[in-house]
């Protein structure tokens, strides 16, 4: 068994395992899953500081960002496509799919966007439906001020759609104080159930436009209206995956009993960056770091598949590429959920230091020796 500490797919807990174990009854017919999944949901809610409906939906997290674009979007509607990274451009494809027509704003891709610099643009250019951008976008690490922006975008009367799957839970988010319309998550990043399963918070904004449209919605799917009064009708519109359901109320219980998560994540995610830092690596972004994922650049002189290979079959942990413009460039360690904790962290950076020594890759400091001291200083609040 390998060790994941990837920025999703994360470790799985045994409760959640074990959840999804249980026996079946039928979800369609039996009114006591109702309750469940209602209750699920609500759950979800109150975690992410809403009083926005949840719905959970059988797919991997993509499929909420899907939903949310082609539930929202007619065809002719102008979306802001705010673009510092692959997975915050990548929302112009759901945009143009469902008819609509996507504006990108696209600044550095080394630093979270500024928002003076896009209230600044928003004085000019407000005439849109939504805008979509992303909290954390993962395969550089960036961790965007949502907080700040989405705020900024309400005040121009946008609705807003966010990608929080690789950030909620490690950092830190309040749904109804940042004036988030649709907010996507997954169960596979820190909330650390198995992937398979999206989420999605709705405003009664995002509601009251989709119950505008003047065009059906062009998917069943990925169409958040088929699930309108589920409840009150005892009516699915697809059979909902029950283990997997199970196994994710699970984690959302860990989630609720565990107090010290955001701050266990600042504390992993500061001694990460630095340590990598002080051994002379050189993290890729210049700010915006996410307390989820530190990204560094791949060393010269050896190679992303050299450092994955080594890390995987010499020490038994996975670590994680990139893709797209940064195939081959970086290396990703994810300190999300159930991967956020010191002995594992601990063990990876012993791991690295050995895997980057062996392919020549020389080394200012002990990766191990110095997490361990970098976090006890996370943990005096220095």
């Amino acid at each position: 068994m390998y060790k994941i500490m990837t920025p999703g797919p994360t470790q799985v807990k045994e409760n959640v395992r074990m959840a999804r174990s249980l026996s079946c009854t039928n979800p369609d017919l039996d009114e006591d899953f109702y309750d469940f999944y209602k209750e699920t949901c609500e759950l979800i809610s109150s975690l992410l500081h809403t009083r926005n409906e949840t719905l959970i939906l059988g797919g991997e997290g993509i499929l909420g960002l899907e939903a949310a674009c082609a539930s929202l979007t007619e065809p002719g509607d102008k979306a802001l496509v705010l673009d510092n990274g692959i997975f915050g451009k990548g929302f112009a494809d759901f945009v143009t799919m469902y008819g609509g027509i996507p504006t990108l704003y696209t600044v550095d891709d080394k630093n979270p966007i500024d928002p003076a610099g896009l209230e600044a643009y928003l004085k000019e250019h407000h005439d849109f439906k939504y805008a979509t951008l992303v909290h954390c976008d993962t395969p550089s690490g960036m961790l965007n001020p949502v907080d700040l922006l989405c705020p900024l975008l309400k005040k121009y009367g946008i609705l807003t759609v966010v990608d929080s799957v690789s950030a909620m839970f490690g950092q830190e988010m309040r749904v109804d104080d940042y004036q988030i319309d649709l907010l996507c998550g997954g169960s596979q990043k820190a909330v650390s159930a198995p992937p398979g399963l999206t989420f999605v918070t709705l405003s009664q904004d995002a509601k009251e436009a989709m119950d505008r449209r003047k065009t059906p919605i062009a998917s069943f799917y990925a169409n958040l209206k088929v699930f309108d009064n589920y409840y009150e009708n005892k009516w699915f519109p697809y059979t909902m995956p029950i283990s997997d359901i199970y196994g994710l109320r699970a984690a959302f219980d860990n989630i609720f009993r565990d107090k010290d998560m955001p701050e266990r994540h600042r504390r992993i995610g500061k001694a990460c960056r630095e340590t990598i830092a002080a051994a002379g690596l050189s993290l890729h972004l210049n700010s915006g770091f996410s307390n989820t994922v530190t990204v560094f650049d791949v060393p010269i002189g050896t190679s992303a598949r050299d450092i994955l290979d080594t890390m995987k079959k010499e020490h038994g942990i996975i670590l994680a590429g990139s893709f797209d413009t940064l195939a081959g460039a970086v290396i990703r360690i994810g300190h999300m959920g159930e991967n956020a904790n010191f002995p594992d962290m601990y063990e990876t950076m012993k791991a690295l230091e050995r895997t980057l020594l062996s392919l020549r890759v020389p080394m200012k400091v002990a990766l191990g020796k110095t997490f361990t001291e970098r976090y006890m200083e996370a943990d005096k609040g220095l």
